[in-house]
Parts: C-alpha cells; structure tokens; sequence
C-alpha cells in the first residue's frame, strides 16, 4: 500500500506510548528472606532509593519470638520524563524464628488482599482510577552460607509459585568463589525441579531465543552482590565493596549478576512481569473468587463442582438477577426521568381572565 493511501494505524504504537508515558507506571516487588542478607542495600543498589531508612538488624534474642510482619513502601520516581509509582514490600522476621512453621502465611495473605482489594476496585463505580498494588515480583534470597535450599526456602516457593513470580537471589554471592557459586545454581536448580517449583525464567515468547533472554535464563538464580559505596578504581567511580585482596564491582557482569537483575527488573521485563501477574496468577485468584459465589446445595454444604458447571450455575443464577434487577432500576430511573421532563414542559398553570 502507497504512503498516499495508508490508513495511518500504523502510528497506534505511538498514541499508546504517550498516553502510557502520561499515566504512569506502577510496580510491586516483595523481597524475602532471612535477616542479614542485604535485602535492603540490593533495593537500594536497584533504584538508587533509599526506602526503609537505617535498618537495624534484629538480635539472636529478638528472632527467636520475632513475628513475620509485611512493611509497604511507596516511592514516586521519575526520569525522562517518565513516571513509576515503586512500592517494595518486606517481610522482616521471615525464617529468623526457631520454629518457622507456617512463616509464609501472612505473606500469603497479604497477597491475596492485594488481589482481592483490585477484584473489587474493579467492579466497582470507579474503575479509571484504581491504584494496582498486586505483588508483580517476589525476590526471594537464598543464603550463600547453604549447601543448597534449605527446608523453609523449598517450602516458601511451593506455597507461593502460583500466586506472584518468584525469581531466587543468592545473596552475599561475594562470599564464595566463582566454581562454589557455579556448583550452588546448579544444586539450587535441581532442587527446584525436583520439587516442581515454577520460578520466573524471563522467556517473554515461547519462540523467543534472543542472546539476551538466553543470557537472564542461564544466569538464574542470580548470584548477586549491593552496595550504595562509590569507590574511586582506575579513574572511575563505581559502586562496590572494598577488601583487603582488592574490589567487588556490583555492575561488572565478570563479579556478580547485579547488573543482570536489574536489567531484568527495570529495563527489559517490568511489563512482562505485570502481564504475567495480571494474565495468569491475578486470572486463576479471580477465577476462584467466582467459584466462591456460586450457591451452595441444599444443606448447608457446597458439594464439589467442576469449573464449566460453576459458570453454568453463575450464568443462570446470580449474575442473571443482578442483570435483571439492574435493568428494573434502569427503567425506573428512565420513568422517573420522563416525569420530570413532562411536568418542565407544561410549565406553571396560569389562569387566564
């Protein structure tokens, strides 16, 4: 087709970037794990932000009756022009008590309110402006000190991989040497398979095979290191953590998968993640939420009932006389309407002499 008689669709990509770049963005990650492993330096390495102030490590006698609590932190940034609305959950006092039975939890509910929260937004009056604090990530950190996943950590992913994308760090990764980090993924990666753990690998297509993509796929569970230090080498500032046998470059790929994950976060990925969470784990949530509303058998129980019966029964019961109470006050809002305007046409009644 000549340029004379295009139709001009073609700048659609264009209209819906603006219209995004005017909007805004919004983006949730979690991070978990124990105390000490650098979660707060990792998010503020990330986004140059500082979010929970001077954290202080818990004592050994404050973990042993420390309680999982969720902390939510919200952040405006902006650069380019560009807007993202950042919030970072944490979880202080995951697997740093003596019995951590059930630790996950409050964690588990804590994301269901986020899904159940934006399932009412959503149906509800206002819906051009609800706020999306659905977890779109959870970065959970493996201690390096393990010969491998621990009991907690196989036991945390199992309970969570189907509601929020897990993608597992090996923190302090600094403190092992390249050979011991290569031996922990693989042992890391076996052990998630074996239990049939679906951690995010960052494959956006089925079909894509880009040098990129392959690279975040091999490089998980990424081994990473954070520091907000900026040191003087050869010349140039960089961020890093100095030792006595020389310097940890968190942004040098050849030293650690900081540089990687980022990129997976905030350059390439961010919108993957977001549809991954709204297409698949926020779908199968809402599913259930209608299977919930369905009624239940005489008798007080609700027998089991599989998934096309549901809808079935929701089609023809509930959400039929929703419809139809709805029209009902549809048409008496018109009736009423109509009154109103007849009685504005015939106007005052005047006697005439």
């Amino acid at each position: 087709m000549s340029t004379s008689s295009s139709l001009g669709f073609h700048n659609l990509p264009f209209l819906a970037h603006r219209k995004s770049v005017k909007k805004g963005f919004e983006f949730t990650v979690m991070v978990v794990g124990e105390s000490g492993l650098g979660k707060s330096t990792i998010v503020r390495s990330l986004f140059l932000t500082n979010l929970f102030g001077n954290k202080v490590c818990p004592s050994a006698l404050e973990r042993i009756t420390q309680t999982v609590s969720i902390d939510a932190t919200t952040v405006d940034i902006e650069e380019k022009g560009v807007k993202l609305r950042l919030t970072v959950v944490d979880t202080p006092g995951f697997g740093d008590a003596v019995n951590n039975e059930k630790r996950w939890q409050p964690i588990i509910d804590y994301i269901n309110e986020q899904y159940d929260k934006f399932f009412r937004d959503e149906s509800g009056l206002n819906r051009r402006n609800i706020e999306d604090h659905r977890v779109h990530c959870c970065l959970y950190f493996v201690n390096p000190c393990g010969h491998g996943l621990k009991p907690l950590d196989i036991q945390f992913m199992k309970e969570l991989h189907h509601l929020v994308n897990i993608i597992p760090v090996i923190a302090k990764s600094d403190t092992l040497t390249p050979s011991e980090i290569k031996k922990l993924k693989t042992r890391i990666l076996q052990e998630i398979a074996d239990n049939d753990i679906k951690i995010y690998t960052g494959e956006i297509d089925e079909d894509d095979d880009s040098q990129e993509v392959k690279e975040l796929r091999d490089a998980i569970p990424m081994a990473i290191v954070g520091s907000t230090t900026l040191l003087e080498v050869g010349g140039k500032r960089i961020r890093g953590r100095l030792y006595p046998w020389g310097v940890v470059e968190i942004e040098n790929k050849d030293h650690c998968d900081f540089i990687l994950l980022r990129n997976m976060l905030i350059r390439t990925h961010m919108q993957d993640l977001k549809d991954y969470t709204q297409d698949v784990h926020y779908e199968n949530f809402r599913k259930k939420k209608l299977l919930q509303g369905s009624s239940p058998v005489p008798g007080g129980s609700s027998a089991p009932m599989g998934f096309d019966d549901a809808v079935a029964s929701l089609a023809g019961g509930n959400i039929q006389e929703q419809l139809l109470k709805a029209k009902e006050q549809e048409i008496e809002e018109m009736r009423r309407q109509m009154a109103m305007l007849q009685a504005q046409l015939r106007g005052p009644q005047t006697d005439t002499v």
